[in-house]
């Protein structure tokens, strides 16, 4: 199987995966605030079931579920630690890896930021930490690494992405050098953001139609343990009238490619379906469909098939 870097000198387009930590929290397996990825060790066939749905929505790198997987991390802030970033990310490995082979697809791992950095610990801590979660990469012999979170990917929404890495492509050109360019966006309409990304806006930590004073009477009627869970219910649902929809998506794979990215996905707020639409608009480009269109009309093909006539007619 070819390499990653093989497959994009060859001009192959590649598409990567989705947001697995908003994803499982929907799907009740991922803790709202922690956010750590103790689902891999704990319920990995939810992992797993996500996996293949990415990979049956035209993605072809599978990137291990292992973000926030540090020990520093899973102790942080009282967590209770039943697995160990070991456990977790081997977990994480093995599931991308049984994943990928079913199709034609690499596995990437996860490398994450750590809290002890952020901590101000000392630059051998640091280091230590991050040779914990390499060792296990190397161990289980993924094919690349992808460092999260580095540049805008998962801070801003595609157009943002886009215009970012056209800005970089010129600076890239303009020294003489060659590069390949990758986009992992948010999944959420992020125009009134600023320079941190989403989590300047409004919704951020209190939540759209929740306002100061409303959070407060709510966080002094409840105990210390419930206040955390409204800064996150707040955030997460106030977020949701954000999502793209598969239409926007379709436009930042067109942009995208037009740009000269070559490696397309997305991050927090991705879901399988929005994978496919990027699979299907760059078909023509790939050669083929993805196989989760078998059950996919594009723009609108289903109404042909609707059980009312006034519906079929539109």
């Amino acid at each position: 199987m070819q390499s990653i870097l093989e497959r994009l000198d060859a001009g192959e387009l590649v598409i990567g995966d989705g947001g697995f930590v908003f994803a499982l929290e929907k799907r009740g397996y991922v803790k709202a605030g922690p956010w750590t990825p103790e689902a891999a060790a704990e319920y990995p066939e939810a992992v797993r079931q996500l996996h293949r749905e990415f990979l049956r929505a035209g993605s072809n790198v599978m990137q291990t579920f292992s973000f926030y997987a540090s020990d520093d991390k899973l102790e942080n802030r009282g967590n209770t630690q039943r697995f160990t970033g070991q456990q977790i990310n081997e977990a994480a490995c093995d599931l991308a890896r049984e994943v990928a082979n079913e199709g034609d697809a690499l596995v990437a791992g996860g490398v994450s930021q750590t809290p002890s950095y952020l901590s101000c610990k000392s630059e051998e801590d640091v280091k230590a930490i991050f040779k914990k979660q390499i060792d296990v990469f190397v161990k289980k012999n993924v094919d690349f690494l992808i460092a999260e979170i580095v540049g805008i990917n998962c801070h801003f929404d595609p157009e943002t992405c886009v215009k970012t890495v056209k800005l970089m492509k010129e600076g890239v050109e303009k020294a003489g050098l060659k590069a390949h360019y990758m986009s992992q966006p948010l999944g959420f309409h992020t125009p009134d953001c600023n320079r941190q990304g989403f989590i300047d806006l409004p919704e951020f930590p209190f939540g759209e139609g929740l306002n100061v004073r409303e959070f407060f009477f709510l966080s002094a009627n409840t105990d210390n343990k419930h206040q955390g869970k409204i800064f996150c219910i707040c955030f997460l649902t106030a977020l949701e009238p954000r999502i793209l929809t598969r239409w926007d998506m379709q436009k930042y794979a067109r942009e995208a490619y037009n740009a000269g990215i070559r490696f397309i996905g997305g991050c927090c707020g991705f879901e399988p379906y929005h994978i496919r639409a990027l699979a299907e608009e760059l078909s023509p480009e790939r050669g083929f469909l993805p196989a989760g269109s078998e059950k996919h009309g594009n723009w609108g093909d289903g109404l042909a098939l609707h059980t009312k006539p006034w519906v079929r007619a539109r």
